[in-house]
Order: C-alpha cells, then structure tokens, then sequence
C-alpha cells in the first residue's frame, strides 16, 4: 500500500510539474488562456477582448490567412480601441460595400515575420529612439520606446501602446495594443 501512495505521490508531482510548464508559457488575455501550441485567430476568439477584432477579422475575409502557417506578428486592437474611433466607424467597416478597407486596416496591424518585444526594442535602440515596421498592405508602423513601454505610431500620428506583449502562438506572436492605428 505504501508503494501505491509513493506511485500515485510521484505521478501528482509529475502532473503538477507539466501543468506549471504549460502555464509558465500561456498568457491570459481578455480572461483566456492563449496557448502557443494554437493559431492566432483560434485564440484571439477566445479573448473577450477582441470581439470586435475577431468579427472584423472574419468580415474582411482574413481568418484563413491568420490561420496560415505565418509567422505572423500582430498588433491586437482591444475593444476599447476601436471603442476609440469616431462614432460610427466600425459599423461602417463592417459593411460588405468597405471589405477592401477593412482589409487594410487589419492588414495595417500585422507585420511578416515572428517578432518579439525583445527584437523590437533592439530595433529601437539600434535606431536611435525608432524602429520602421513594414506591414503586411505595405505602409510603414513606427516602433518607440516611452517609459519602458513599446509603443507603435502610424502615417498619421496615432499612437498605440503595447499592453501585453510576447503572446505566442503557433504562427507568431501577439503583441495586445490600446488603439487602432490606420494607415
């Protein structure tokens, strides 16, 4: 009986220890787990924090693309920064008549490649203070630094601010950010 205690001692112990390595590795966003193993858009579905995000995503048609083998770097607008456009934005974007421009605003968040907030940082310094991303539609995001926070500044003069970084997924990585930037 002893042994079987020892046995089962053991096994818990192992379960214990795998359970902290997935966990040391999953981020929570928008109160769900994002697990690394998964593809963007399998967990942003899960964060009710992009709800808004992930129906704008499917309106312009890119969950395929998303799901694609990547790597991918994404600047996630939360809810709250679409909550920020003029009233009425969104709404308009999600018509079908406005997909093409939908397309390039989303496609305006993401950047080819896995890209760490250590990579960006580096990028900024060896810049002097900025970094020049070329997004996936082809106009350019600004990366700086500002009280240790990275933040993302588009054509226009918006500025976006990471707030939780280095969300890994299995075709890159998500970067979770306060505002929409535009091109």
């Amino acid at each position: 009986m002893k042994s079987f205690k020892t046995i089962t001692l053991l096994f818990s112990c192992i379960g214990l220890m795998a359970v902290t390595h997935v966990s040391a590795q999953t981020k929570m966003v928008g109160g769900a787990p994002m697990y690394p193993s998964k593809d963007i858009v399998s967990n942003a579905v899960n964060s009710k924090d992009h709800t808004t995000l992930v129906a704008a995503v499917k309106a312009a048609g890119l969950v395929e693309t998303l799901q694609g083998d990547g790597p991918f770097t994404v600047f996630a607008p939360t809810n709250s920064a679409f909550e920020k456009l003029p009233e009425g934005t969104v709404a308009t974007l999600l018509k079908p008549e406005n997909k093409s421009k939908l397309q390039a605003v989303l496609t305006y968040h993401v950047v080819a490649g896995k890209y760490s907030a250590k990579d960006l940082m580096k990028w900024i310094k060896k810049g002097k203070g900025m970094a020049e991303l070329t997004t996936v539609n082809g106009a350019k995001l600004t990366a700086m630094m500002e009280n240790d926070m990275i933040m993302i500044k588009d054509g226009s003069g918006n500025v976006s601010t990471v707030t939780i970084g280095d969300v890994n997924q299995s075709n890159g990585v998500i970067h979770v950010v306060d505002t929409v930037v535009l091109p």
